[in-house]
């Protein structure tokens, strides 16, 4: 398989819209997030399309719930191909988690405990959800508070053989790493490590903060020195993936964020030789078709 490379993107934020709009600020593609446009109308979406005609997008979700036992959310998957046919991304991705149970979302990302049962019941769903969409989707790994005592194996295996077996890509946060190893007193860069290359398609990048001994996923920050170091290892391991920076809480002005994605690029330039930084030839209308998911018997 060859990776597409989108370059260094940002995530796509209400309080940008029109500096975007009106600069055609130099940023390779955006980020955005598909529940705050699966809706039947209104400025988002018109936002959503006017940008879009300059900029490859990537859709990001947070409701798909693939490890819940509830049963696939029949409304959810509509909804989200009907934006994905609309926006025409380069690809589609969620968290390896569980949100909710009983038909009620917590909101949050939850973790789920890394053993074979965990895995066959993702997998299943996993394979349901491309079937659906046509197309394989991306899987994040997250930041975790908590762990199980019924978990066989260490997360990286638990997202590898997942990968590999619903034959779906990865999403590798590298702020979520960072985060889960202080708080789990793990090696991240055995993390990485233990990752298929192959399969990683996207890297997010973010900022934290710190609850006493706890380090909290807040995407209020910058991204700090550690995470940035742990982004040169990744890049040495995963060779070019296209980057983008989240940012949630405490928005600064589109400037300030672009030239934070610029350490992203300056580390990317020392890090890899420059042909491996050629961005893929992608329209912003055009979905990568060797991304497009095709069961075979």
């Amino acid at each position: 398989m060859r990776r597409p490379f989108l370059g260094f993107g940002l995530g796509l934020r209400t309080e940008h819209y029109s500096y975007i709009l009106e600069h055609k600020p130099a940023v390779d593609w955006f980020e955005i997030l598909s529940e705050n446009y699966m809706v039947p109308g209104g400025k988002p979406l018109d936002y959503l399309d006017k940008i879009r005609n300059d900029y490859p997008m990537v859709m990001h979700g947070v409701s798909l719930s693939i490890g819940s036992t509830d049963a696939l959310n029949s409304d959810y998957l509509k909804n989200l191909k009907k934006l994905m046919r609309r926006v025409q991304p380069q690809w589609i991705s969620d968290h390896l988690c569980w949100t909710g149970l009983n038909n009620t979302n917590s909101h949050d990302l939850l973790p789920l405990p890394y053993n074979e049962d965990t895995i066959t019941h993702v997998v299943d769903r996993v394979v349901q959800v491309q079937d659906y969409l046509g197309q394989r989707i991306l899987l994040e790994n997250l930041s975790s508070y908590v762990t199980y005592k019924n978990s066989e194996m260490t997360e990286w295996d638990f997202v590898n053989e997942i990968a590999r077996r619903a034959d779906c890509h990865i999403l590798l946060d590298i702020n979520n790493i960072f985060v889960s190893a202080h708080n789990h007193q793990f090696d991240p860069e055995s993390y990485l490590a233990g990752i298929d290359s192959d399969r990683v398609m996207q890297f997010h990048l973010a900022g934290h903060s710190y609850n006493g001994e706890m380090i909290i996923d807040t995407h209020d920050h910058d991204v700090c020195d550690p995470v940035w170091a742990l982004y040169a290892t990744a890049l040495k391991r995963f060779g070019a993936v296209s980057t983008m920076i989240e940012r949630d809480d405490d928005i600064p002005e589109f400037p300030q964020l672009r030239q934070e994605l610029s350490i992203a690029e300056d580390i990317a330039v020392r890090t890899l030789q420059a042909d491996a930084l050629v961005l893929s030839d992608i329209s912003p209308q055009q979905t990568h078709t060797e991304l497009n998911y095709a069961r075979t018997a």
